[in-house]
């Protein structure tokens, strides 16, 4: 797929007859989320069209309701199962620290209180500790869930990832870690090392979601900033909607 590479990007384009809402980072944030996926309803209803959801990863820490997010999230996989839900790197530290407690116990300063505390668990006493008090609260459904999502997908002209790519490697051989955390060398990715699809994203928080021709960025920091926003793709049309 990226072993072609393209001076200027094509035309992009979704699938014939689909749209398709990537929603970015969530971080927690359940009250935003219902909010933007009761934004995305009505515009569905209003246009008569059932949509493709993708989310972009990170629905955990920083903000105050993760199993709140979660919950939401595993009802929209009941009732739209053809839903895409996207490994964030957040995702990725606390099933690491999840496994090696001790060795990811940084986890807890960048985010990992506010997901201890949104499951009733107390922050105190060694970390093999917590993650023992977490197994207890934490529904089996939601952590089969955190286990469960992809790292990649690729719709019509779209290449939809957590953070991005390493530029000018084929998509088989882009490292996990990359596409969990990539930033500066994506973003700034010359025309000749970008690749033959447009990159929808999220991690990097930024006040206004990017359309940068090539790549997409939604995150727009949610759980600092109160705006959670999606793009709506639709045939050759983009637009950016939020809350």
């Amino acid at each position: 797929m990226f072993d072609k590479l393209f001076e200027r990007p094509p035309r992009s384009r979704t699938p014939k007859g689909m749209r398709i809402y990537a929603i970015g980072d969530i971080h927690g944030c359940a009250s935003l989320l219902d909010q933007l996926l009761a934004r995305i309803a009505a515009e569905e209803a209003a246009d008569n069209v059932t949509a493709q959801l993708v989310f972009l990863g990170d629905y955990i820490d920083r903000g105050p309701d993760t199993r709140g997010v979660i919950e939401r999230l595993l009802a929209v996989k009941a009732d739209r199962p053809a839903t895409v839900f996207l490994k964030g790197n957040h995702e990725d530290v606390f099933l690491a620290f999840l496994e090696d407690p001790a060795a990811n116990a940084d986890w807890l300063e960048w985010g990992g209180e506010e997901l201890l505390a949104s499951y009733g668990v107390r922050t105190t006493g060694a970390p093999q500790d917590i993650v023992r008090r977490l197994n207890e609260n934490m529904p089996a459904s939601h952590l089969e869930f955190l286990r469960s999502l992809e790292l990649t997908r690729v719709i019509g002209d779209y290449l939809f990832v957590h953070a991005g790519i390493r530029p000018g490697v084929a998509l088989d051989q882009q490292e996990t870690r990359d596409l969990l955390w990539i930033r500066g060398e994506f973003h700034r990715a010359p025309e000749g090392l970008r690749p033959d699809k447009v990159v929808v994203h999220g991690h990097q928080p930024v006040k206004k979601a990017i359309d940068a021709g090539w790549r997409i960025g939604v995150d727009t920091g949610a759980c600092f900033t109160g705006k959670l926003t999606a793009v709506a793709l639709d045939g050759a049309a983009r637009r950016f909607i939020s809350t």
